[in-house]
């Protein structure tokens, strides 16, 4: 009986070090990326979380933003959705910034449609899980191919995110070469637009764009802002005149953006 206690004591202790050891990446000094992996429908999907500072955030429950990658950055190493987009401005203000930031990543060649779109909500509630997300404060923002993949998962769970904000996107495929890229949930509305702001109505939305990109054409996000003001949701849209593709930077340096968006919470 003496060495079975012993054994559940060493037991406990060990399982102690290995609660001591999450909370202590969760309240570290310094911002970081940590790596992580989750099985999902039959695949292996690597992803990283940025986690501040401890200094950055008050006790308790953080924000977290969920980043959703360009077509640059597929792959299957986890690392790449870090190099665009929100991660260098990380990387630059790593003790600073405020909240968890969550960056899953779709394989080659695919979009954030189906399987991808179920496995970054997935990422998304095992990192709100682990890291202690406040979900009164969860964010969702997007460059390019993850413009899109905003209103894809912010469609499909429109009660989850506090603030919306996606970067030189669109609702339908911007060109022929790219028939895949494109929003499911409104696929097959009559008027995309309209279903859109319908179903986000209450959720804070600030789009941005680029005046000269021709990779994915301002058409989309205009007839987003114009059908947010006809249907009383008053969205912002931002429209930078003399920039082309690349509307990300400008606006994840921009510390109103950042303002805006942590002031909002879920009711």
């Amino acid at each position: 009986m003496g060495r079975i206690l012993i054994s559940l004591c060493l037991l406990g202790l060990l399982l102690g070090c290995r609660t001591t050891a999450t909370v202590a990446t969760s309240a570290q000094a310094h911002g970081q990326f940590v790596a992580r992996q989750l099985d999902f429908e039959g695949r292996q999907f690597r992803y990283q979380v940025f986690v501040p500072a401890a200094a950055a955030t008050p006790p308790g429950a953080r924000p977290l933003v969920l980043f959703l990658h360009g077509s640059g950055e597929r792959g299957d190493d986890g690392l790449k959705p870090t190099l665009a987009g929100i991660g260098p401005w990380l990387t630059q203000n790593p003790d600073t910034f405020p909240a968890l930031v969550v960056f899953p990543q779709v394989p080659e060649n695919e979009e954030w449609r189906g399987r991808n779109a179920r496995m970054a909500l997935a990422v998304l509630d095992a990192a709100s899980a682990e890291f202690g997300a406040d979900p009164r404060r969860i964010y969702l923002t997007g460059i390019s191919m993850g413009g899109y993949g905003s209103w894809e998962l912010a469609l499909t769970r429109p009660d989850q995110f506090a603030a919306l904000v996606p970067i030189c996107g669109a609702l339908r495929a911007p060109r022929a070469d790219r028939p895949g890229l494109m929003v499911d949930q409104v696929a097959n509305a009559d008027d995309p637009y309209q279903a859109t702001v319908a179903r986000l109505r209450d959720v804070p939305t600030w789009i941005f764009h680029g005046a000269l990109d021709q990779l994915v054409p301002t058409t989309d996000d205009r007839a987003i802002a114009a059908a947010s003001q006809q249907l009383g949701a008053n969205w912002r849209y931002t429209e930078y005149p003399d920039v082309p593709h690349n509307a990300w930077d400008p606006t994840y340096r921009n510390p109103a953006m950042w303002e805006w968006m942590f002031s909002q919470q879920r009711r």
